[in-house]
């Protein structure tokens, strides 16, 4: 069954499909959540706020875009308004052991590095923080991203560049050397 079919079930009431929809887009909501804020707990409830919000507002989706980047562009609103809500307290790194819990870290990586990437993913804004996250770390794609973030594809495009110069900046202030290889 797919999305759609899934929206009409749940409008008529139907609790089971409504738990299916949530298990099919819950993990992926998370994980943005979560690198967005390095907060387990507060990615946890930034997630549960983002259904609470899209199935309380699911008779207005339009189906123009699918389903999972309506829900992406709800996630991203709630996330960066947290975000904000948060600005004056810097953001929480993820460590070692946490990124490794979510099977995205390399046993045989440097922590060293991947602290300072972690420290280096922070300073960046919320919006160059996100594009960096949803397509170099989530794997969403230009029109995925654009969509979540109601912008256009050139500007989600931009600011990905933008957030990989700014990226390669901190860390060459870190000490390490990220210049392009000549070969």
């Amino acid at each position: 069954m797919d999305d759609r079919q899934l929206i009409q079930r749940i409008i008529s009431g139907d609790p089971v499909a409504e738990r299916q929809l949530y298990e099919r887009h819950v993990e992926r909501v998370f994980r943005l959540a979560y690198r967005m804020t390095g907060d387990a707990t507060l990615a946890e409830d930034l997630t549960q706020d983002t259904f609470i919000r899209a199935f309380a507002r699911l008779e207005g989706f339009r189906g123009e875009a699918a389903f999972s980047s309506w829900l992406h562009r709800v996630a991203t609103s709630i996330i960066i308004t947290a975000l904000r809500k948060r600005s004056r307290i810097r953001a929480h790194e993820a460590t070692h052991e946490d990124l490794a819990n979510l099977g995205r870290a390399a046993p045989d990586r440097d922590r060293d590095l991947e602290r300072q990437l972690g420290r280096a993913v922070a300073e960046l804004d919320e919006n160059h923080r996100l594009v960096l996250v949803m397509h170099d770390l989530e794997g969403y794609t230009h029109q995925e991203i654009a969509a979540a973030m109601d912008t256009p594809v050139g500007t989600a495009k931009a600011r990905l560049s933008r957030a990989r110069r700014r990226l390669r900046e901190i860390m060459t202030g870190f000490g390490f050397d990220l210049s392009p290889d000549p070969s």
